[in-house]
């Protein structure tokens, strides 16, 4: 998603005579599928995410009952991207996690590794920074603006932690 366009997805405030206020939402995709790392999901794969939506209403994108398990699922997503793909700097787990055919991979990394406070190119142990970096790809993902409405940092700390477990 374009930087420039999450403000005019989250939320339209119309305040009304007598100071009641209305709300309309047209939240991002991750936010209203509980998915907020937007995990696509793959054609053929018949795994089932502890967690994942009985119903399947996005064809594209993974749906999960809660926020902590959208959160859950990306971080044992990027766990792997370290065990399994030996990945552990910031360009190496952004550049697969958000591909340059899909993304301006560089402005993704940039953001995500300033959040970290490490280089792009720096490696880090990925289980010590997965609560920041589930929470930089998060904001990178829907805004800013639009987890610190609706992403709870008690869902960021409960999926990161049943990742870890």
């Amino acid at each position: 998603m374009k930087p420039g366009a999450l403000l005019l997805s989250v939320v339209a405030f119309l305040i009304l005579a007598g100071g009641a206020v209305m709300v309309a939402t047209n939240l991002p995709r991750g936010i209203r599928n509980n998915n907020p790392g937007n995990i696509k999901e793959l054609r053929g794969d018949s795994t089932l995410w502890q967690g994942e939506r009985a119903t399947d209403d996005d064809a594209v994108m993974e749906e999960f009952n809660t926020m902590a398990d959208g959160i859950r699922a990306l971080g044992k997503v990027l766990l792997n991207y370290q065990k399994v793909h030996g990945l552990n700097t910031v360009r190496g787990i952004i550049g697969r996690w958000a591909p340059t055919s899909e993304n301006n991979t560089g402005a993704y990394v940039a953001a995500v590794a300033g959040k970290l406070g490490v280089t792009p190119d720096q490696p880090i142990e990925v289980r010590l920074y997965l609560q920041k970096l589930v929470k930089a790809i998060c904001e990178h993902e829907n805004g800013a603006a639009v987890v610190a409405l609706h992403v709870k940092q008690a869902d960021i700390a409960a999926g990161v932690a049943r990742a870890l477990a």
